[in-house]
């Protein structure tokens, strides 16, 4: 079979094309050249070259056919403008899901495909299997990975059926210590590299130093609120009914200045996100702030002190319905349903034991424990066992 391997210039997508090499596949490497701009990269610093160059070794040592793909324009356009819109918004996008779903899964694949490929393999820490329902028609699962501290399948949340039908995660039931013994046996270049950090795309440039390329500092002030008036406004009501009780958990609340006290000023609420402590400059406090809201109007960081703050906290979160995503299309909740499952709002988080309730304004999760830092523009997924079945972004 012909295979399209997305080599990124990391260990693990130089495993997975030898693991598929060894398996007796056609192996081509791509390497995803997504980024141009060195000016937002830190000094000496041009990882997408390194990276290129790692890439052309692996391939090199295998014996596979090399070539690189320049997708920095149309990452601009579908990544990097949504980034900046969602945090000049006030909310806090994920761009490993929307580069999973709109560029490797979608114009990569496409792209591979386009060259005679079957199959579009990567370096995810995932499983993809199949069976066939009743009417014979194949169903795709997105499996967690093996390694239970490196499974990915989070950022593959927003794939649908026909992605998963051509995808192939081949180091899916490997944990990463054996990925780095397996490319030490073999060799490679890139067995000891460490894992990328900092944004997907660039490497190691922090966010505010990204965001600061097109979003302007505006100076603001940070409100500390007490954990009376927290809890005051966690307390719940009587509910007529069980959208009421949700539509209520839901809720952001909107804290005042006059709620809280002045503490600090800030050079621009959009370079922020909930549940941030770092960066913030608070001192005085026997623990961390944490910021618990921000109101992008006036320019305002609400924090609490503590990691238990009670502001922090919310125990259910709405999905509006343009943005509800079923991997599992057969398993899609009709209006009035709902469904115990296993969720997580983050990379790396533990899954927690929710409900899902489908009402005609959205999806509501209710969570059995209440989650800490839920933000606007993150995704939330939620499972069945180890089978990630859907997702959608956070309103």
């Amino acid at each position: 079979m012909k295979i399209v391997v997305g080599l990124s210039g990391g260990v693990d997508s130089s495993v997975a094309a030898y693991l598929l090499q060894k398996q007796g596949h056609d192996v081509v490497a791509l390497f995803m050249r997504n980024w141009n701009d060195a000016s937002v990269t830190l000094e000496d610093e041009c990882p997408w070259i390194e990276d290129s160059n790692d890439a052309l070794m692996v391939a090199q040592k295998l014996g596979i056919p090399f070539q690189v793909i320049d997708m920095s324009e149309l990452y601009k356009e579908k990544i990097v403008d949504y980034m900046f819109a969602e945090y000049e918004n006030g909310r806090t996008p994920n761009p490993d899901v929307l580069c999973n779903r709109e560029v490797k899964f979608d114009v990569f694949m496409k792209t591979a495909l386009s060259l005679g490929a079957e199959k579009v393999a990567t370096g995810h820490y995932a499983r993809v299997s199949s069976d066939f329902d009743e009417n014979g028609k194949e169903i795709f699962h997105l499996l967690a990975g093996k390694d239970q501290n490196k499974d990915q399948s989070y950022f593959l949340c927003q794939l649908n059926q026909d992605q998963l039908s051509k995808a192939l995660f081949p180091i899916g039931e490997l944990t990463k210590p054996e990925v780095r013994e397996i490319a030490r046996e073999m060799g490679l270049v890139t067995a000891d590299k460490k894992d990328s950090q900092g944004l997907c795309f660039i490497g190691k440039v922090s966010l505010p130093t990204f965001l600061q390329q097109q979003l302007q500092p505006k100076e603001g002030e940070i409100i500390e609120i007490f954990n009376d008036f927290a809890e005051y406004h966690r307390e719940n009501p009587r509910f007529g009914s069980k959208l009421e009780e949700l539509q209520f958990l839901s809720r952001k609340i909107k804290y005042r200045k006059s709620d809280g006290k002045v503490i600090g000023k800030h050079q621009g609420a959009h370079y922020f996100t909930i549940g941030q402590s770092k960066g913030l400059g608070i001192g005085g406090h026997k623990e961390s702030c944490f910021i618990i809201s921000r109101d992008m109007e006036t320019n305002t960081i609400f924090v609490g002190e503590g990691r238990n703050f009670p502001g922090l906290f919310q125990s259910a979160l709405k999905i509006a319905t343009p943005e509800i995503h079923w991997v599992r299309e057969d398993l899609r909740l009709k209006d009035g349903e709902s469904m115990k499952v296993k969720a997580r709002i983050r990379y790396r988080q533990a899954l927690e034991d929710a409900t899902l309730y489908q009402f005609e304004d959205g999806l509501y999760i209710e969570f059995e424990n209440p989650q800490s830092a839920v933000a606007e523009g993150q995704f939330a997924a939620w499972y069945l066992e180890d089978e990630l079945i859907g997702s959608g972004v956070i309103s």
